[in-house]
Parts: structure tokens; C-alpha cells; sequence
């Protein structure tokens, strides 16, 4: 019997495994077609994905971690090499315009010492400073010109602004000048605006020079330019020493001391301008013939016409 039962059984279970089919068959019609009308399966899988996004999410984040770790890794070493290249091009651009401040700067001197020799028809020569000693007991400059140069003991040195000193040494390849600002130097000069004739003396500092023993009566007052006046026949006159800044008695109160301000910038520039006529004509020294202009003597005769006239009033002025 068990024989004969076995085929009817799995007949049984394959009758019943049709129709279950069949009928997964049916309701899924069922709903492709009730899907198709009304769209409610659409929104039954809206609703679960919103329900299985979070599981989503967390199950991402690992992943989004681990990238967006490498992502700033990545990015942190590429911004400092480009930090490391923009800061060193940085210095580079900064030392390229420091170079070019400093090249137009010197140009501005040039032009403005090439400017005030032609404006003065002044026969100059143009000399390097070689060195400077701003020291308060010794206010020096070396200069890179020497007698081979042409350079000779006693030239009058100026700037754009005006004097600067005078040369008293020379080597074959350099010349020191004494500038006006040196406690052992003074030079004579007269006040443009009233004509007073007075010595200006060096003390030592570089923007400084004073004028002392002025009598009280004398028509001086700040703001007025001094400038050489021609007396001794080493400067030549008329060249710009400074502005009055300051008017003071002295202790003895019989007298004025006044504060200078000089013209020439003596802590700065480059290059100074050597004068290679005075105004009384050539420089003493033997000049070379080439630089001894053909000019000169017929221009020393006004200066020298003017020495006796300027001299008779000095013994009256005290």
C-alpha cells in the first residue's frame, strides 16, 4: 500500500503548488492592474524608501568618511605646496620691487643733480660716495674719484639741494670731503632775503648748523633761506646752505644764535657733484687742460668785481 500511496501524494503536492502559484499569479495581475489605475504601489515604495533611507545613510558613512578624510588630506597638501610656492614668489616679486623702488629713487637723485647743474650752468663732475662717517666729532665722505679723476684739494661739493662741503684730501682713486655739518668747518653766507652776511658752523649732525653771534638788530627770522655768500673765495656764492629753523639769545643775551636746517640731504644719495669752477674762476690746483672750459675766465670777472663791494660793510657789521 505505501507503494501506490507515494505518486497520489506528490500528485497532491504538485496540485497544490500549481494553484498557490496560480494564485501569486493572480494577485500580482491583480496589482500591476490596480498599480497601472491608481498609482497606490507607487506611494507604498515612496513611503519606504523614506522609511529605509536611514539605514542607507548609516550604512554610507562609512565609506563618506573614509573619502572625505582623504579628500582633505589631499587638498591640505596640495594648499601647502601652493603656499610654500606663492609665499616664495611672494618674496621674490617683493625684493624684485624693492630693487626697482631703489633704482627710481636714485634715478629721482640723478635727474635732480643733473637738473641743478644745468639749471646753474654750473661745470660739474659727477663722483660716487665710496664711504661715510656721520661721527658727531667727524662728519665725513669718501668719495670714489681721485686725482686721477681730475678731483683736486679745495673743490666745492654739492647736491641737489646745494652745498654739501668741500675736498680736502686726495688719493689717486678717492677724495674725502668735509662736510658743512663737521664741528671744524664753517663757511661764510649771507641771508638771501636781507642780506646779512654771517658764518654758519658745523655741529656735528647731519641736520643741523647754526649761526652764531647774530646781533639783535639783525633782520633775521625763521623761514629765511641762507645761502653762500662768496666771502674767501672758497665757496662760490650764491649756492644753498639751509633754512632758518629756530632764533635764540645766547647766555650772554647779547646776541642771537639761530638753528639751520641744511639744504643738502647729507645722510642720503649716492653720487654728490663736484664743482670744477668757483665763482672767482678755475679751482686752485693745476687743472687739467681738458677740463679748464675756455668760458670761465670772462665769467670769474663778475665775481671778482663783487668781492671789494660785498667786503667794505663786513668791519661795520658787529
Amino acid at each position: 500500500m505505501p507503494a501506490y500511496a507515494s505518486p497520489s501524494a506528490a500528485r497532491s503536492g504538485d496540485v497544490v503548488g500549481t494553484l498557490r502559484l496560480l494564485a501569486y499569479l493572480a494577485l500580482a495581475i491583480a496589482l500591476m492592474a490596480l498599480d497601472q489605475r491608481g498609482g497606490w504601489l507607487t506611494r507604498v515604495r515612496a513611503e519606504g524608501q523614506l522609511v529605509v533611507q536611514p539605514l542607507w545613510w548609516l550604512a554610507g558613512l562609512p565609506g563618506r568618511l573614509g573619502q572625505s578624510l582623504h579628500d582633505d588630506a589631499r587638498t591640505r597638501g596640495s594648499l601647502s605646496e601652493e603656499n610654500v610656492v606663492l609665499r616664495n614668489a611672494l618674496l621674490i616679486s617683493g625684493a624684485r620691487l624693492a630693487r626697482l623702488q631703489t633704482a627710481a629713487e636714485e634715478n629721482a637723485r640723478l635727474r635732480g643733480l643733473l637738473g641743478a647743474a644745468r639749471r646753474g650752468g654750473l661745470d660739474v663732475q659727477l663722483a660716487p660716495i665710496l664711504d661715510i662717517d656721520l661721527d658727531p666729532t667727524r662728519q665725513r665722505l669718501v668719495l670714489e674719484a681721485g686725482s686721477s679723476d681730475g678731483v683736486r684739494t679745495g673743490q666745492s661739493v654739492i647736491d641737489a639741494g646745494g652745498l654739501l662741503g668741500q675736498i680736502i684730501a686726495v688719493t689717486p682713486t678717492t677724495a674725502t670731503v668735509l662736510l658743512l655739518t663737521d664741528p671744524d668747518h664753517a663757511v661764510p653766507v649771507v641771508v638771501a632775503r636781507s642780506g646779512v652776511r654771517l658764518i654758519a658752523y658745523g655741529e656735528g649732525r647731519s641736520d643741523l648748523l647754526q649761526l652764531r653771534n647774530v646781533p639783535l638788530s639783525s633782520d633775521i627770522k625763521v623761514g629765511d633761506s641762507i645761502i653762500t655768500s662768496g666771502l674767501g673765495g672758497r665757496f662760490p656764492a650764491g649756492f644753498a646752505v639751509g633754512s632758518v629753523i629756530r632764533l635764540a639769545p645766547d647766555d650772554s643775551r647779547a646776541f642771537l644764535v639761530a638753528d639751520v636746517r641744511p639744504a643738502a640731504q647729507l645722510d642720503r644719495g649716492r653720487d654728490v657733484l663736484l664743482l670744477r669752477q668757483t665763482a672767482d674762476g678755475p679751482m686752485p690746483a693745476q687743472p687739467p687742460a681738458a677740463t679748464t672750459p675756455s668760458k670761465p675766465p670772462a665769467a670769474a670777472a663778475v665775481p671778482s668785481t663783487r668781492a671789494p663791494a660785498t667786503a667794505k660793510p663786513a668791519p661795520v657789521q658787529p
